[in-house]
């Protein structure tokens, strides 16, 4: 007899859960967004806009006078999980001190390999790097995945240093 009272027990157990979670199910269905979400790609690829809390790919922004921030401390290759950024850097004589300083030659970013986590902008102390909002990446031939950062001809910003 105990049995069948367990039994029956757990069916109205079952069934009480059952209706709390189609409840929360409910309330959620009526107060959903009234405002349209679903972005309508590509047809609206000239006006679509992406979240700010995006993150679509590694950028290092340069200013109208070809600089960056970055000063090649390779905070942001240390940071990053599973090697995407490579630093190729050389110390050059400083034209104001004569002292040999770190500078950047080369900052490869290897989109390929890039899991968009983003680990990479916060350890930077400099804030040379930030995710883009770009995420159209499809090609035909991995070696285009792999991608130069700084501009040729780009060179440190005054002020920035390690």
């Amino acid at each position: 007899m105990n049995s069948v009272i367990k039994y029956f027990s757990d069916i109205a157990h079952g069934v009480k859960t059952l209706w709390k979670g189609m409840m929360v199910t409910g309330y959620y269905i009526s107060h959903a967004r009234k405002e349209i979400i679903t972005q309508q790609y590509p047809e609206n690829r000239d006006t679509l806009q992406m979240f700010n809390r995006f993150r679509g790919e590694v950028i290092m922004p340069h200013n109208e006078d070809n600089e960056h921030r970055c000063t090649g401390c390779q905070a942001c290759e240390i940071a990053c999980p599973n090697g995407t950024i490579e630093i190729i850097w050389d110390r050059k004589p400083d034209p104001e001190t004569g002292k040999k300083k770190k500078s950047i030659h080369t900052f490869v970013y290897h989109l390929q390999m890039c899991t968009m986590c983003a680990l990479c902008i916060p350890a930077c102390p400099t804030d040379a790097i930030i995710m883009g909002q770009d995420f159209e990446h499809a090609v035909t031939d991995r070696s285009k995945l792999t991608k130069i950062l700084n501009k040729p001809g780009s060179k440190l910003m005054k002020g920035v240093e390690e």
